[in-house]
């Protein structure tokens, strides 16, 4: 159909968001919440926000990307809050670098609470339609035609299309096509990205059983209940939810094993028939029984989807065998043995934008104004999805009202690392985000993810006022803290060192500043609270970040000296007319890649897959001399 015979909606958007997954909702509110004229466009409405796989939110590394949505005005951890029925801080024996909060969510009420945030959400239009099409002239996005041809015009258009782009599902040797289980793929729009030019690939995920409750044994599991005293996800949520369910992990045996080894050729994924990248991080249990065949068992976690469902999630026992395989295969795990599945075990492969061909600010190079979030790009889990979604919703409307782009470095938000290594380096299999790939972890973690980000969010127009100016204080709070810690000396009494020798540590001989007693590993902020106390009362808040802040002083310290270094080759830009062919000293491959990615600084062609140091001196002193242009 031609554009001059296609049927248009009388309205013009800012702004266009085609899924509404975590993705989608992050970018559409961030989007409307900065002033743009927003419309939100998904299959079914009645599946907003949906939690196909586990229903959770957070974990390690991932908890400090939800944090971080938060700290600039997104919606994720406040639905979490609301729906959470487990909540658990991970990696606590560790160091606060890497502590990870994650909730068990009731996944109905996510889906629900998220619905009723969009709808009630000024300058948000909702709509039930399947985009079929891009309307692109002359290189830029005007719009979207869904499947009756009808049309809809915006300036910008984000892209969250999650499993659904050429979805196609695999149980044993039935496949069908489907962007989850029960819902329509989206084929049209995937050849849509095809003909415009746009490098496909395809992926691999999959979902693991759901059982009835009444059927399982769970006497036979080890029960695993929610932390004594929670703190929110959020961090405007003042309560954590009281209503608390355990999870139950057992194991599965040589039998489990077995079973799935005998029936491998039946797996579509060792058939031949699945030819998407699967999951390292999140594997299969046929790559399970095949990569790991000394072990002789694997974890099983069993989850509940939500306090009025009987549907119970069998995390680690995720496969894509048929369904009179999955039956003996589930029942032989002890404590099982009469499970009854609600919900078959499947695989299912997608279709994914290569985000090589993406800018920092997840704009796609090819197509002005058509940005990317979510699984589209090749990554994993609901938590990247809904950081990259409010990353991209966030650019598409800076761009709408002129003003600059939002990027947020390395040294800034586990955020601005996994755009980093999206866009720098690309992905060939479904990209996780770890607390190891962030450089920096020990200055961005999550619990002082508001001190980082909320000013910034503040300026976007996503936090309000009250907000910002209650972080202001609490900052002025923790430096006059600390300033007081530093400077109070503890005198060597018998009550003092009575109380030092109480909590394992040795006695002082001299005159002691109160902040190298607080660096020692066995003291914590109740040393300063017995020893010298403050006349007014400390929130736990302040007194968390005080404590971190001076145990850690040397480590934080030595990473601002890296972060230095970091910056200054970020510093070094790169214009985006460079002509790399005119720069003498680096070999062809180099000068490909480096044509292909069009790096915007120094410091991110140094991350480049295969640029070498030698090529960067080239690279530098060349901009130097003002040669490439």
């Amino acid at each position: 159909m031609g554009r001059e015979t296609m049927f248009y909606y009388g309205k013009m958007y800012d702004v266009i968001v085609v899924g509404a997954g975590h993705a989608g909702c992050e970018a559409a509110l961030a989007a409307a919440r900065m002033g743009c004229d927003v419309l939100l466009m998904m299959i079914d409405l009645d599946k907003v926000a949906a939690m196909p796989c586990s229903p959770s939110i957070g974990g390690t590394a991932k908890g400090q990307l939800v944090k971080e949505i938060d700290a600039l005005g997104g919606e994720m951890a406040k639905i979490s809050d609301m729906s959470a029925i487990q909540y658990k801080t991970l990696n606590t024996r560790k160091g606060p670098a890497v502590h990870s909060t994650r909730t068990q969510n009731d996944k109905n009420k996510y889906h629900k609470a998220m619905k009723s945030v969009l709808e009630k959400q000024d300058r948000l239009d909702l709509k039930q339609t399947l985009v079929e099409q891009l309307i692109v002239e002359d290189g830029t996005v005007k719009g979207v035609v869904d499947f009756t041809g009808f049309a809809y015009q915006g300036k910008k258009v984000v892209l969250t299309t999650g499993t659904f782009l050429s979805g196609l599902i695999h149980i044993g040797a039935m496949r069908f096509q489907a962007g989850r289980a029960g819902e329509f793929a989206s084929y049209g729009l995937a050849e849509s990205l095809k003909t415009l030019g746009f490098e496909l690939g395809r992926m691999k995920t999959g979902t693991p059983p759901r059982l009835h409750r009444k059927s399982i044994d769970f006497s036979r599991f080890i029960k695993h209940s929610s932390d004594e005293n929670p703190r929110p996800f959020s961090f405007s949520t003042k309560e954590a939810s009281r209503l608390q369910l355990p999870s139950y992990i057992g194991h599965t045996n040589k039998r489990s094993r077995q079973i799935v080894i005998d029936n491998l050729d039946r797996s579509p994924l060792y058939c031949g028939t699945i030819k998407g990248i699967s999951a390292r991080y999140c594997p299969s249990f046929e790559d399970k029984a095949v990569k790991f065949p000394q072990r002789e068992s694997h974890h099983v976690i069993l989850e509940p989807e939500g306090v009025e469902s009987e549907e119970i999630y069998a995390s680690g026992l995720g496969n894509s065998m048929p369904l009179d395989v999955q039956i003996p295969f589930v029942r032989s795990v002890e404590g099982l043995e009469e499970a009854e599945i609600i919900r078959p075990a499947y695989a299912i492969e997608y279709d994914y934008v290569n985000p090589l061909q993406l800018r920092p600010t997840l704009e796609t190079k090819r197509i002005s104004g058509l940005y990317m979030a979510g699984q589209i790009n090749g990554t994993s889990g609901y938590e990247e999805a809904g950081a990259q979604g409010i990353w991209a919703g966030i650019n598409a409307a800076s761009s709408v009202q002129g003003r600059p782009s939002f990027i947020l470095d390395r040294s800034q938000a586990y955020i601005g690392v996994m755009v980093d290594d999206l866009v720098t380096r690309g992905t060939v299999e479904p990209y996780r985000m770890f607390t190891s790939r962030a450089e920096y972890r020990l200055v961005m973690r999550e619990d002082n993810a508001d001190l980082r980000l909320r000013e910034i969010g503040y300026e976007l127009g996503l936090v309000d006022e009250d907000t910002v100016r209650e972080i202001r204080d609490r900052k002025t709070s923790i430096d006059k803290e600390i300033q007081r810690i530093k400077t109070t000396v503890i005198r060597p009494m018998e009550e003092i060192n009575t109380y030092l020798c109480s909590r394992g540590s040795n006695a002082i001989q001299n005159g002691v500043h109160m902040d190298q007693l607080l660096k020692r590993v066995e003291l914590d902020y109740g040393a300063v609270e017995s020893l010298a106390k403050n006349p007014e009362p400390v929130d736990e808040n302040i007194s968390r970040q005080v404590e971190i802040e001076i145990k850690y002083e040397g480590y934080i310290q030595r990473q601002h000296v890296e972060i230095n270094k970091f910056r200054n080759l970020e510093k070094i830009k790169i214009p985006l007319d460079f002509d790399y062919g005119a720069v003498h000293g680096l070999s062809n491959e180099i000068r490909e890649k480096l044509a292909l990615i069009k790096p915007m600084s120094l410091g991110q062609a140094s991350r480049m897959d295969g640029i070498t140091p030698s090529a960067i001196s080239v690279l530098m002193v060349s901009l130097k001399k003002g040669s490439g242009r």
